[in-house]
């Protein structure tokens, strides 16, 4: 295991005790909406969901609920990355957003991301959220024009990118991830399903060896 790959896993344990606390104080431990469980795995991954690879033969789904200004999952990122270099010929990689409230740029990140989305950039703008997250993430100050300048960076259509960014279907989009999250008991960030089952790893390995079982299966 690399060293930087230990510093992440090491912050993610650290901060993800304290956002697991932020979201309850935020009221979303009113608990999971009753759900069919022949219907769970359509919850898990819907046709529309966002997918950072799509290999063909499948051998199973990874998906991660994600806030992206969650600093737990800017913490696991890299080692998510290095999860889907490694697997991502033979694992679908999932994500769903699950913006929590009391982040003020996370509805917005996702907004920018699901407007990048819209011209086939989806995975780029994921990438940029990330990487910069620590100029943005846990302040009071809105980034819109910061996440306006990164779609620019990219290259996209601006007119187009503002015209999603502000469309109430790219704000429903978003909350169809939420609702399907909160269905299914997601009250934290990250969280993790594979195959359907929700995957609760405590070390890198456990996750590691979740997927490697399941690339080999």
């Amino acid at each position: 295991m690399s060293r930087p790959t230990k510093i992440a896993w090491a912050l993610l344990v650290t901060v993800i005790v304290g956002i697991g606390v932020a979201v309850l104080v935020d009221g979303r431990d009113t608990g999971p909406a009753p759900v069919d469980t022949a219907g769970i795995s359509e919850l898990v991954v819907r046709p529309d969901s966002h997918r950072l690879s799509s290999p063909s033969p499948e051998r199973a789904q990874f998906v991660e609920f994600l806030d992206f200004e969650c600093e737990a999952c800017g913490a696991v990122y890299p080692v998510i990355e290095d999860l889907r270099r490694r697997y991502g010929d033979q694992i679908t990689f999932v994500v769903r957003y699950f913006p929590m409230p009391g982040h003020i740029n996370a509805e917005r990140a996702a907004r920018a991301v699901e407007a990048a989305a819209q011209q086939g950039r989806f995975g780029q703008m994921y990438q940029r959220m990330f990487l910069t997250q620590s100029q943005w993430g846990e302040r009071q100050v809105p980034a819109d024009d910061l996440f306006r300048g990164f779609a620019a960076d990219l290259g996209l259509d601006m007119a187009a990118f503002d015209t999603a960014y502000h469309s109430p279907a790219t704000l429903e989009r978003i909350r169809a991830d939420v609702a399907d999250g909160l269905a299914l008991g997601v009250q934290g960030t990250p969280t993790f399903f594979l195959d359907g089952q929700r995957l609760q790893p405590e070390t890198i390995d456990d996750l590691t060896q979740a997927l490697h079982r399941a690339a080999n299966s």
